[in-house]
């Protein structure tokens, strides 16, 4: 693991904020990604992201998996799409795949493969 890597994660752990780019830029760094089929939640309300669709979301769910990271450890890997956007306006309707995180985590993350592969 590199010291960018190791850094990101004992910052998420200690809750320290982090930035979507950042974390982005932390897995391309250290993953080779494969466009994944991937559903987010439980039930009616579960999202189908297709292959090549929510990319982002399916890099972080799947690196913070890899590293073992809690529900409230990945959100914050999702830096201000989840504190400002999400937290900010906890009715609204968009990051749908954060907003379902939230209320199901691990749970309801269902991979149809391996989205990260070690560089």
């Amino acid at each position: 693991m590199n010291t960018d890597m190791q850094t990101l994660l004992d910052r998420v752990k200690r809750g320290e904020p982090v930035e979507f780019q950042e974390t982005i830029a932390v897995i391309e760094a250290n993953y080779r990604y494969t466009p994944t089929r991937f559903t987010n939640g439980l039930g009616p309300q579960a999202v189908v992201n297709e292959a090549g669709k929510n990319e982002g979301s399916c890099k972080i769910f799947s690196f913070a998996r890899l590293t073992g990271l809690t529900p409230d450890q990945t959100l914050a890997l999702f830096g201000a799409f989840y504190r400002d956007d999400v937290l900010g306006h906890p009715e609204g309707s968009d990051h749908q795949n954060i907003r379902n995180f939230i209320r199901d985590g691990w749970d309801g993350i269902r991979f149809e493969g391996d989205a990260l592969t070690p560089v």
